[in-house]
């Protein structure tokens, strides 16, 4: 959202962001003409909209701590398998990952039983916990496929641990066994069994790669985690709601107002997406089903209400409404009602953004003239600023442990991604170089941030290391895409 000089006198800027875009999009339904500028429509807003009406709503309870996820498999790595693991760094894992054996699999299972091996690969190489030595290195060693006579040439190559895995067929299903074994030993440490039509394939792999992950690692593997995004690639200067899997792909629609959807948050299970659509003229704050595909309003009274976040319980939303002209920070209950508001100055207050906990919410806002990161109790009370650096920060988003904030950062004119430490404040870029990037998001890990970048010309969603910014990959390419959460755990899809 942009924080217009309409606003604030001295505050216009070209920036696009998560959180202060809208405040420059927005307007009365007469006043949104295509050739509009944000700040013009804003003005208009602020001159012929009636002030909405203030909330009356009883004192809301503070939100539990987020829930634990399911257990899943709860074996322990033999005692000779030994990972050592140090605060900030973890060494990578030596595996050793030879070509799956197809089995009697042809036609579309064929493909589909290199679908699943691609897959699996990928998803190890993409989190950053292996030092894999692939099907390339594996060629000429002339392996026998029995894991006591190729030991010797696993540890040979260093492995430490290695990966086999066979595909084949059964009736029109496309079965998958994967076994992991301690090259020190020669023992079977895991073994997991899948069996699906081809339909299914990828969430298979990712499925196991997860579970290679957790086991070896005590860490939940993301390989089975989402991404919701607003893009424009359905044309007409409209914006859906999409989702896709973590790695950029099967994305899908997951909004049809033909209107501007924008802003998507999901909710704790996944099974939810709260989202600002302006399908009913004024914006307001929508909710979509996943699993029974329906999409119902929740906050659509007064003039605007943009911006929403779950709570770690998935009891509340935080969002930014418009009070009588000014925004602040309100939240409701899930169904929309109960609402409370949380800040109260004359400044702009938007964007707010749960921490993982549930005590603290961190938000924008402008009373320091310009735009910068605040955090604050969940129930409003001590309102604090924790950035300092760059002229305009925007975009707060908690990493999973609660003790770092990803945003958005003016540096020397060009937006780029941050990161403050909300106990010592200490700050980081991790972007570089023109283009400009923002509106980032962890992955339920922490150890991946998604983000917005204009780097190749059009707004396209990036991931990239969370530590230091590297090994960047895009996800998207069709249309602009833009405000990118990611899911809060993994889920079945």
């Amino acid at each position: 959202m942009r924080l217009g000089s309409a606003l604030r006198p001295g505050l216009a800027r070209p920036h696009i962001a998560r959180g202060l875009l809208l405040l420059a999009a927005l307007g009365t339904p007469a006043a949104l003409h295509p050739g509009q500028t944000g700040t013009a429509r804003l003005a208009a807003q602020q001159a012929a909209a009636p002030a909405p009406p203030a909330a009356a709503a009883p004192p809301a309870s503070a939100p539990s701590a987020r829930p634990t996820p399911p257990a899943g498999d709860q074996q322990q790595p033999p005692s000779g398998f030994t990972i050592e693991s140090h605060r900030g760094q973890r060494p990578k894992i030596k595996l050793a990952l030879p070509p799956f054996h197809p089995g009697n699999l042809g036609g579309d299972l064929a493909a589909a039983g290199g679908e699943l091996e691609a897959t699996v690969r990928a998803d190890l190489d993409f989190s950053g916990y292996f030092e894999i030595k692939g099907a390339e290195a594996w060629k000429a060693a002339a392996l026998s496929g029995d894991v006591e006579r190729d030991l010797p040439a696993y540890r040979g190559a260093g492995a430490e641990v290695v990966l086999l895995g066979d595909t084949h067929a059964e009736d029109d299903k496309l079965v998958f066994e994967g076994r992991l074994f301690d090259v020190g030993s020669g023992k079977a440490i895991l073994a997991k069994r899948y069996r699906g039509k081809t339909t299914v394939t990828r969430r298979m792999a990712h499925t196991f790669a997860d579970e290679v992950v957790r086991y070896l690692t005590g860490s939940p593997g993301i390989a089975m985690s989402a991404i919701a995004f607003t893009s424009d690639r359905t044309g007409e200067g409209r914006k859906e709601i999409f989702i896709m899997d973590y790695d950029g792909h099967s994305q899908r629609r997951i909004t049809n107002h033909r209107s501007t959807s924008m802003s998507p948050a999901w909710s704790p299970t996944g099974d939810a997406i709260a989202y600002t659509s302006f399908v009913n003229g004024y914006p307001g704050i929508y909710l979509a089903d996943l699993a029974a595909g329906r999409k119902r309003p929740l906050v659509t009274s007064g003039s605007l209400n943009i911006s929403p976040t779950f709570s770690p319980d998935g009891s509340q939303i935080a969002f930014a409404r418009s009070l009588e002209g000014n925004i602040e920070i309100f939240t409701c209950d899930r169904s929309g009602g109960n609402l409370r508001r949380l800040t109260n100055s004359p400044a702009i207050d938007t964007n707010p953004t749960w921490s993982p906990k549930g005590n603290m919410i961190a938000f924008t806002s402008s009373r320091a003239g310009n735009p910068h990161i605040y955090i604050m109790d969940a129930e409003g009370a001590n309102q604090r600023r924790i950035t300092f650096d760059g002229t305009y920060n925007d975009g707060a988003a908690w990493s999973p442990d609660g003790e770092r904030v990803a945003y958005t950062s003016r540096r020397d004119g060009v937006f780029q991604i941050a990161v403050v430490d909300v106990g010592s404040l200490e700050t980081r870029l991790l972007t570089a170089g023109p283009g400009g990037n923002e509106s980032p998001a962890f992955s339920p890990d922490g150890r991946k941030i998604v983000f917005t970048s204009r780097r190749t010309g059009t707004k396209q969603l990036y991931v990239m290391d969370a530590s230091d910014g590297g090994n960047v990959h895009q996800l998207t390419d069709a249309g602009g895409n833009d405000m990118a959460d990611w899911s809060r755990q993994n889920f079945e899809k």
